[in-house]
């Protein structure tokens, strides 16, 4: 489907060259700029930056990251061969320089967008894209992979990593560096600093770094205090030792010199002359080495820079002006998921001096910001290190608190270990409120959060909720605080469904669904955002002729039997409804509840999502094209009425 655009959209074919861009428009690849000066360069940035800045404003999409990583992915693209020469790049929101530079110039204008290109790396995008990257901190240790599988070879290809100052507050990232100093193979990591990642950077590293753009002579001081101790012959490298572990030598690389590293920087991140000298001279290196870049995030677009996280990933925009472009709106629309669960953590902190709220380098995309701002010392921002963010909530709640894990569903994936472990094999009182559940849209597969049901279901202990709007949202995170174990509720990204909201909170009967609509042809089992487009469905039905009713079920851990047996014995069929993936999810845990003794027999007709990737685009795309628009919903569920077998799923 939307594969074989984004093949098409990534030829290196530049059909319509900008006409004030001379340079760029000669280049269709790396080897063409290859062939450039290196006293061009500095003119190439500015047409790179100016093409990037007119095209993203007519789209939207990731900005900041890509303006202040353009001279680094530039000079790398200039003195590495590439793609014989890896460059392996952290998260990789920061790409759309890359891109350009890698015959998808043209097709930047429909990054993120249905059939176009992704908005992150993409190894079946393109050669350049040598792996691919959604998530924090993995750079590293794919780097080292590569590294050490060109070694196996016989190969003599560079390999290159690069990391921003954000992706190294991740465990996975120091992980990658201890084992890369261990092998002592040649590998070049560049630390992209430019003092934030999303939000600002938090953590001793980023104090750390950002001390070290301070100290000044600090470099220079460095090797006069190595020449001098080297005056004493043997003993000098033996006071260079202790000097060194005694942090006498307080240079900006100590860190990474004691994992094994040779270190050279800090350098301008913005210097592309300098950069490219640098750069060869660090290409010749033997082992591990580590380039500290500073850069500035949003670098050559004045807004940008004085406003990182709003231009991290801006909408349309005026470039000229720097003003977002809203579309029309015949009235004022519903909050965002997230504002309601920022609001409604706010109001229960104030009644419970035991809530604390927890975000892993997300305060504002999980409306942690609000907990911030209101209770500064119940408030932790722990950086991209979800692992442990999870079990420090444990250890909070051992102790008698009530923690809040407000996460990205995708990023949820990497604390399984320690939610299993840590948490529910102790049965503790851990909230973990999963934003940007299901379809998220133009982020494609590698932020959709469509496996939470799943693997969370299978862990005892704990309680699975997922409200059907934003007035259920408030009731089950009220729900979850009174719970004595650990629950998850997970909500989707952006604009909520529009009902009133009550006054005052209350906690729901644990396990307890509601019906929505009654019908006695067929019942459709909802869950979560996919409620109200069930009941849409329902009508639709109903018009056609096919009774049909609506049940919310709220929780998918505990699951409501009595409801379904009732359900079962009302209608000869069911119908389950979910935005997670088939294999394992709601729908699941609904047929292993029918197999009980005592169950009425129906016919059950699971939909959700297929068993592959689904890709990126506008979520209403995305759920036409799984089945899982009311159209959809209709139009499978009509034929599996007339046909007795499931509909396939129009792609």
């Amino acid at each position: 489907m939307a594969d074989a655009a984004a093949a098409t959209n990534a030829s290196p074919a530049a059909k319509s060259p900008p006409a004030d861009a001379p340079l760029l428009s000669g280049i269709a690849g790396p080897q063409d700029l290859r062939q450039l000066p290196v006293e061009q360069l500095p003119r190439l940035m500015k047409e790179i930056r100016e093409y990037l800045i007119n095209t993203i404003s007519k789209i939207g999409g990731h900005f900041g990251s890509s303006l202040g990583a353009a001279e680094i992915t530039t000079a790398l693209h200039y003195v590495f061969n590439t793609p014989d020469d890896k460059i392996v790049f952290d998260t990789g929101h920061q790409t759309y320089v890359h891109k350009i530079l890698t015959g998808r110039r043209e097709a930047l204008s429909r990054i993120r967008q249905f059939g176009g290109i992704s908005g992150f790396i993409k190894r079946a995008e393109s050669p350049y894209d040598t792996f691919g990257a959604g998530h924090a901190s993995t750079a590293i240790s794919a780097a080292l992979g590569m590294a050490v599988a060109r070694d196996l070879k016989g190969e003599k290809n560079k390999v290159v990593a690069i990391v921003s100052d954000g992706c190294m507050t991740g465990g996975e990232s120091y992980e990658g560096l201890q084992n890369a100093g261990q092998v002592q193979t040649d590998l070049v990591v560049i630390l992209n600093d430019n003092q934030m990642f999303i939000s600002n950077r938090v953590g001793a590293l980023g104090a750390y770094l950002s001390k070290l753009l301070t100290l000044g002579a600090v470099q220079n001081a460095e090797h006069s205090v190595k020449r001098f101790l080297a005056r004493f012959r043997f003993w000098g490298a033996v006071l260079t030792r202790v000097a060194k572990r005694a942090k006498v030598l307080l240079f900006p690389g100590m860190l990474f010199e004691e994992m094994g590293f040779t270190y050279f920087g800090p350098v301008d991140g913005h210097d592309i002359v300098s950069l490219v000298k640098v750069l060869k001279h660090v290409k010749a290196m033997k082992g591990p080495v580590l380039l500290h870049c500073v850069t500035k995030k949003g670098k050559g677009y004045a807004p940008a820079e004085a406003d990182a996280y709003t231009w991290h990933g801006p909408g349309k925009f005026d470039a000229p002006s720097g003003t977002f472009l809203k579309n029309p709106v015949a009235k004022t629309p519903p909050p965002s998921y997230t504002s309601v669960f920022s609001k409604a953590l706010v109001r229960e902190a104030e009644q419970d001096p035991r809530i604390v709220g927890i975000t892993a380098a997300m305060p504002e995309g999980t409306g942690m910001d609000a907990m911030r701002e209101r209770f500064p010392r119940r408030y932790f921002d722990v950086g991209l290190a979800e692992e442990h963010a999870v079990t420090f909530a444990g250890g909070l709640a051992a102790e008698g608190y009530r923690p809040v894990v407000a996460v990205y569903s995708t990023f949820l994936q990497r604390g399984f270990d320690q939610i299993e472990h840590d948490i529910c094999l102790q049965n503790l009182p851990v909230t973990f409120c999963l934003d940007r559940a299901g379809l998220v849209g133009e982020d494609g597969p590698t932020h959709h959060g469509v496996f939470d049901f799943s693997y969370l279901r299978m862990i005892p202990n704990m309680t699975i909720m997922a409200p059907a709007d934003e007035n259920e949202l408030q009731h089950m995170l009220r729900t979850a605080l009174h719970l004595g174990g650990p629950a998850s509720i997970r909500y989707p990204r952006g604009a909520a469904v529009g009902v009133t909201m009550d006054a005052e909170p209350q906690a729901l009967p644990v396990g307890r669904g509601a019906r929505w609509k009654d019908g006695t042809a067929v019942t459709l089992v909802a869950i979560g955002n996919r409620v109200h487009p069930a009941v849409e469905a329902a009508h639709a039905l109903d018009d056609m002729g096919i009774s049909a009713g609506v049940l919310n079920m709220r929780f998918v851990k505990p699951l409501d039997v009595e409801l379904l047996k009732e359900a079962a014995a009302r209608t000869p069929r069911l119908v389950t409804i979910e935005d997670n993936v088939l294999s394992g999810g709601f729908g699941s845990a609904v047929l292993e509840a029918l197999q009980a003794p005592g169950m009425p027999q129906t016919d059950v007709l699971r939909l959700g999502l297929p068993d592959r990737f689904v890709e990126h685009g506008a979520p209403h795309l995305l759920y036409d094209a799984v089945g899982l628009s009311p159209a959809k919903l209709v139009q499978r569920i009509a034929d599996w009425m007339r046909h007795g077998a499931p509909a396939g799923v129009s792609a």
